[in-house]
């Protein structure tokens, strides 16, 4: 195996980024380059992603958020965390995600948070890189 690169993508990922994401979604494929450039121009946000030479295998969004709290330190959120469906429990899941628990505390964030479906089956491997259920409760409402 190619020792993996870790970088954040660029617009020149982003179909191979879109294409991965078909991975990670239910439904439709993504197919919104548009979508996809606005997530990377968000100030606070980076998506970070493994490659294997040219292939991106796995990547993991960051969101830093700016806080009162904490003397205004800041939070951050992890989303849209997708490792290609052939390639998991290789470690690109844990390096993608490794990358951006050190973005987060290089940012002085004093907690990052991520939300996984149920039905995914991911808990333990969230559980393994250091996150755990104890401390908060999870609560979501969604607009149909």
């Amino acid at each position: 195996m190619i020792r993996p690169a870790i970088r954040l993508l660029t617009r020149a990922d982003t179909a191979a980024a879109l294409e991965l994401y078909t991975d990670l979604t239910l439904g439709p494929p993504a197919c919104d380059r548009t979508a996809f450039h606005r997530v990377l121009e968000h100030p606070g946000t980076t998506v970070t992603g493994a490659f294997e030479g040219d292939f991106l295998v796995s990547m993991v969004t960051l969101h830093l958020l700016p806080n009162v709290t904490w003397d205004a330190r800041p939070y951050a959120l992890i989303e849209n965390v997708v490792t290609r469906k052939d390639r998991r429990g290789e470690g690109f899941g844990r390096l993608t995600i490794g990358a951006a628990l050190e973005r987060a505390w290089a940012a002085d964030a004093y907690k990052v948070m991520l939300l996984t479906g149920q039905r995914r089956g991911a808990k333990g491997f969230y559980e393994a890189v250091g996150f755990s259920s104890e401390d908060k409760h999870a609560m979501v409402i969604r607009r149909p």
